[in-house]
């Protein structure tokens, strides 16, 4: 019987999903990426289905989520779902931000100098300002390390150097499950309650 690893990426208009067999995480990963939009709240479940049926949701040993940050409702509906069946499951859940996961993939346009060095991730929100997080390449089987999560710059922060957010879902989500495969050669531990959204702005605006 298969023990499945299951990691979740929504916080963008595309959804992520990616699953592998815990045993033999080398025999063949399934990856889903899929423009949602709007649809993705009555389509959630059904995409996880597909790649994934329900009737094998039991045998869920571990998750992984991107926690954002990105759109508002996309990253809340992911988070929600990999923390209640984690909660139901019994699994652990771990939590990596849309950042984190695109840092190594981002930082081959860092020249070769700067390689080793901190480096942060910028996006640039319409009326709201920017939000960077900051970044260390490493080596082995950890390939980044969150210096800083995610966070909304002040207008006077101008962080150096500097990489520019592009979205690649499904490159992210195969990187977030690579990740899972890892936590779970480790045995690591992954409590639900910790895995929560990032939300740079609130979704209200100023408050």
């Amino acid at each position: 019987m298969s023990r499945w690893l299951l990691a979740l990426h929504s916080s963008s208009e595309t959804l992520g999903l990616a699953v592998c067999d815990a045993e033999n995480p080398a025999g063949g990963t399934r990856i889903l990426s899929r423009s949602m939009g709007r649809q993705l709240t009555n389509g959630l479940i059904s995409a996880v289905e597909e790649l994934l049926p329900r009737a094998e949701w039991a045998s869920i040993g571990r998750l992984a989520v991107s926690t954002g940050p990105g759109g508002f409702t996309g990253t809340r509906l992911t988070v929600v779902m990999a923390r209640t069946l984690a909660q139901q499951l019994g699994c652990p859940l771990h939590g990596e931000s849309s950042f984190a996961l695109m840092a190594p993939r981002l930082s081959v346009a860092l020249p070769a100098s700067q390689a080793l060095e901190p480096f942060s991730i910028v996006q640039t929100l319409p009326r709201r300002g920017r939000v960077a997080g900051r970044y260390r390449l490493l080596s082995g089987s950890i390939p980044v390390e969150e210096l800083e999560r995610p966070r909304l710059l002040s207008e006077d922060e101008d962080p150096s150097p500097a990489l520019s957010m592009e979205l690649d879902v499904a490159s992210d989500v195969q990187h977030l499950l690579q990740r899972c495969c890892h936590w779970e050669q480790e045995a690591a531990p992954g409590p639900w309650e910790l895995v929560l959204p990032i939300y740079p702005t609130s979704p209200v605006g100023p408050v």
